[in-house]
């Protein structure tokens, strides 16, 4: 029979009502209460990241192929949408790179491994860009005018409509514009709104006239008020551009983790020297640098919490040995070893850190659950690009706080133990 078990198992359920039951009902209320926030942390982390990198990642693509010169000149140089590496582009399913051997987080120098991306291209789609000064009879403003095609993805796009209609790739251009609720704020546009938009093409002024179609909304406001999307046809018209020449493609990636792997072999590999590819992370670097961020908050709150909890776990666990001194005494009279009586504490501690696993648990995926489908826990849009807290359960990551949880506090609690080492059976005999 395991000794140190079975003493811990009737200490850990008696129904003794004593000083110790309050110091073990607090210390498995803090354990709950800092596991619960870890998990909540983890999750809404975890969807905000999400949830921004969809929203990036769906309107503008993961890698953008444009001209080499086109981040050095305001004028517009067009790349062939059929030009021969497209093809190869698009049959990328993954790709074989060497990365370098690591042991406990440190690289071997001079050891590599082959490995394989998770994925690879989801597909591609052209985009023509141009700026572009909005008018009405009352106002103007400035505009990064989008144009895309039917290949766009417009399952993503409707999401964040939020009045009117997406655009209509029929034979015949499509006369409409979606703008971004910032601008049709600020220049108070309304749909069915005829507008007028002017842009520049060799110095000269070309004016066009648009219909208002649908007003988007994706909470990105830094972006949302740049751009606004029209037919692509209608934006070559405007720059006065063959069939076939776009301002770039956007490239989608079927897993993000890929991303920086395949937009290397994609620059090195298969385009020409006057092609230019770029990560959508270095194209709008703030709101990833903003999301990094996000990151250390989220440790730093993490690491708070473990200590709250071995804190208090350390606390309860001196009020428990001292309240049971004789019982130390008596055992080590008996024959029993420091070690032995060191576990039976153990595994006490070990059954209240369990109880108070399992309660933040409870209490966190259940507040996690909530805010999932009731959105309860709002947000400013204009800060946060959000307005609600997301929730996304990484089952992953969750089940590796849970055991990162139970290990550290128990492995923090030996120390303590070492009290008992200094009680003398004599002495705690002798004043009972």
């Amino acid at each position: 029979m395991n000794l140190p078990h079975f003493v811990a198992k009737r200490i850990a359920f008696s129904r003794s009502r004593s000083f110790t039951k309050v110091i073990v009902r607090i210390a498995i209320a803090a354990i709950a209460l800092s596991l619960s926030i870890m998990i909540l942390t983890t999750m809404i982390i975890n969807g905000f990241k999400n949830e921004i990198s969809s929203k990036v990642f769906g309107f503008w693509g993961h890698i953008h192929i444009t001209d080499v010169n086109v981040n050095r000149s305001f004028e517009q140089i067009p790349i062939s949408k059929s030009a021969e590496y497209i093809p190869e582009i698009e049959d990328i399913e993954w790709l074989e790179y060497q990365t370098p051997v690591k042991v406990l987080g440190y690289e071997l120098a001079g050891r590599y491994k082959t490995t394989r991306t998770s994925g690879g291209v989801k597909h591609l789609q052209p985009f023509v860009n141009t700026a572009g000064i909005i008018k009405t009879k009352k106002e103007f403003g400035a505009v990064q005018i989008k144009g895309v095609d039917d290949k766009f993805d417009w399952e993503y796009l409707p999401n964040f409509i939020v009045e009117g209609t997406p655009l209509d790739y029929s034979d015949k251009v499509d006369n409409g514009i979606i703008v971004s609720s910032v601008t049709a704020n600020q220049l108070q546009l309304k749909l069915g709104q005829r507008i007028k938009i002017t842009t520049l093409k060799n110095k000269e002024a070309l004016n066009r006239a648009f219909v208002v179609k649908g007003i988007y909304n994706t909470g990105l406001e830094e972006y949302d008020k740049q751009f606004a999307i029209i037919d692509m046809r209608k934006a070559q018209e405007m720059l006065q551009w063959d069939e076939d020449e776009v301002s770039g493609i956007e490239v989608f990636l079927e897993e993000i983790e890929d991303l920086d792997i395949i937009n290397e072999y994609l620059y090195e590999q298969v385009v020409p020297s006057r092609i230019y590819t770029e990560t959508i992370n270095n194209k709008f670097p703030s709101i990833f640098e903003w999301l990094k961020l996000q990151d250390i908050n989220e440790n730093l709150l993490l690491y708070l919490m473990i200590i709250v909890a071995v804190i208090n776990m350390i606390t309860a666990l001196l009020i428990l040995i001292l309240e049971r001194t004789h019982m130390i005494g008596l055992l080590k009279a008996l024959g029993s070893s420091n070690w032995q009586i060191r576990k039976i504490f153990l595994y006490n501690a070990g059954y209240i850190i369990f109880s108070g696993i399992i309660v933040g648990n409870l209490l966190g995926l259940g507040i996690g659950y909530l805010q999932y489908t009731t959105h309860f826990i709002t947000l400013d849009e204009s800060s946060y690009y959000l307005s609600y807290a997301p929730i996304l359960f990484e089952w992953k990551s969750i089940i590796l706080i849970n055991i990162f949880c139970f290990i550290f506090t128990i492995v923090f609690l030996i120390l303590p133990t070492y009290l008992v080492t200094n009680i003398s059976p004599i002495k705690t005999l002798r004043f009972e």
